[in-house]
């Protein structure tokens, strides 16, 4: 197997190759191996200095400077199918479920052909494209159901793998669009000139209720954020065990597709591998850097830890959060997405990202973590890093007016939270949650 591949960019309605990834440690150190990444030199020159959409990832922008690191670009392991797409590949490629990190690279090579985003790895569309299965459209109704059909096709051909391993995480999720017979298509059968519109479906996981109750919670908790004012692209839509979640990393424009470069926070950080993740100041600093419109993305991302905190979504890790770069280099938070009631996992998950000394136990003290913003704001601006001129890239009294902003809608939805779709056993579970919440951005000086 070798020890190289190449990384593509879509753009201008096609893929393009723009950059190569060399392994220079083991293949079974996985993503720990040493590595040296570079852009192919016409694509460096055509666009040197570029952090949007034409940059494999904001931290390392276009040009003739090599990357090289103890491990993998962490823009890599974005690609690197983890989750139920893990499984699912690795018993397509005879491998054990169970394997570690011995099999990443093969998996990366069969896997990131088309994932997330507008970059993926060539050798992997190629793998996918020797046996890409019949082009089959479902109903809506088919897919919710997971009716026969749809299994069938799934299992028999090996579907399941291709439409699933572009996304991560450990629901069984797939990749479905639209197409002009109004039928859902795995994406990558379907051509760019058919498409109308583009779907992640997560589908229910196993017999746990409270599983269920999670993904059945996910729609509404979706419009509760849409109504608490922050970024969300699109309702979600329920259909007996699948929750269909609308793109944002793709638009369809005439006949072609547009696909919007994404990168997690962990990559936005510079932070490998899955477990290890960054502080909410490490992820501030980032986006105070290389954000076009710093004030604002990091209002958003403070709010939707509020929001985390306050409903209970405790699955806040590095990957459950990311930016979009755009070809005309505005770089900001994508929409809000994986917000759900996670308290409520049988396993018991713990808030992941804290705000270090001052998360109190899942308690911030927000005064404090303005303030230690504001500060990274100041050294951002002091050291020339970020995009706005002339004014500070952190305002205080911006961020404060719209915490408090946020109070009423919290409020709102305590008390009122069935209208949103939320059950009496969860609300009645959530309020006290919600209120403090509340109370603390209405007291915010």
């Amino acid at each position: 197997m070798t020890a190289n591949c190449t990384l593509q960019i879509h753009v201008d309605g096609g893929w393009r190759d723009v950059a190569s990834v060399s392994l220079f440690g083991p293949e079974e150190s996985g993503w720990k191996a040493a590595s040296y990444s570079g852009y192919t030199t016409d694509w460096a020159l055509e666009h040197a200095s570029a952090s949007d959409a034409h940059a494999l990832c904001a931290g390392w922008p276009v040009g003739l400077e090599p990357l090289q690191l103890p491990h993998w670009p962490v823009f890599l392991i974005d690609l690197l199918p983890q989750g139920f797409g893990r499984a699912e590949l690795l018993r397509r490629l005879n491998l054990p479920v169970t394997s570690g990190a011995a099999t990443d690279w093969r998996l990366l090579l069969a896997g990131a052909g088309n994932p997330i985003g507008n970059l993926r790895v060539k050798e992997a569309a190629e793998w996918i494209g020797q046996d890409p299965g019949p082009s089959r459209g479902f109903t809506d109704d088919e897919v919710g159901a997971r009716s026969d059909g749809f299994a069938e096709y799934l299992a028999s051909h090996g579907l399941f793998v291709a439409g699933s391993s572009g996304v991560q995480g450990g629901w069984p999720k797939v990749l479905l669009t639209r197409a002009k017979d109004g039928l859902l298509y795995l994406d990558h059968t379907l051509g760019d000139d058919q498409a109308v519109e583009h779907y992640i479906v997560k589908f229910g996981r196993g017999a746990d209720p409270q599983l269920a109750h999670i993904l059945k919670l996910e729609a509404p908790y979706m419009d509760i954020a849409a109504f608490l004012g922050l970024r969300v692209h699109s309702p979600l839509k329920l259909r007996e065990r699948a929750l269909f979640i609308p793109r944002f990393d793709r638009r369809v424009q005439g006949q072609s597709v547009i696909r919007l470069a994404q990168e997690s926070i962990a990559t936005l950080t510079g932070i490998p591998g899955f477990e290890a993740v960054p502080d909410h100041y490490q992820v501030c600093r980032a986006l105070i850097r290389h954000c076009t419109n710093p004030q604002d993305e990091v209002l958003e991302y403070i709010k939707r830890d509020v929001a985390n905190l306050a409903f209970g979504n405790k699955d806040n890790h590095a990957r459950n959060t990311a930016v979009q770069r755009k070809f005309d280099g505005h770089i900001a938070l994508t929409p809000l997405y994986d917000f759900a009631p996670m308290y409520l996992h049988p396993d018991g998950i713990a808030r992941r990202i804290r705000w270090r000394n001052d998360d109190q136990g899942g308690q911030p003290n927000w005064a404090l973590v303005l303030d230690y913003v504001c500060e990274l704001g100041a050294l951002a601006q002091k050291e020339g890093r970020g995009h706005t001129k002339g004014r500070p890239l952190t305002q205080r009294e911006s961020l404060v007016a719209g915490l408090k902003a946020m109070a009423p809608a919290l409020e709102d939805v305590a008390n009122q939270g069935e209208r949103f779709g939320l059950d009496t056993e969860t609300l009645h579970h959530l309020r006290p949650g919600i209120l403090a919440r509340a109370q603390e951005l209405a007291d915010l000086t």
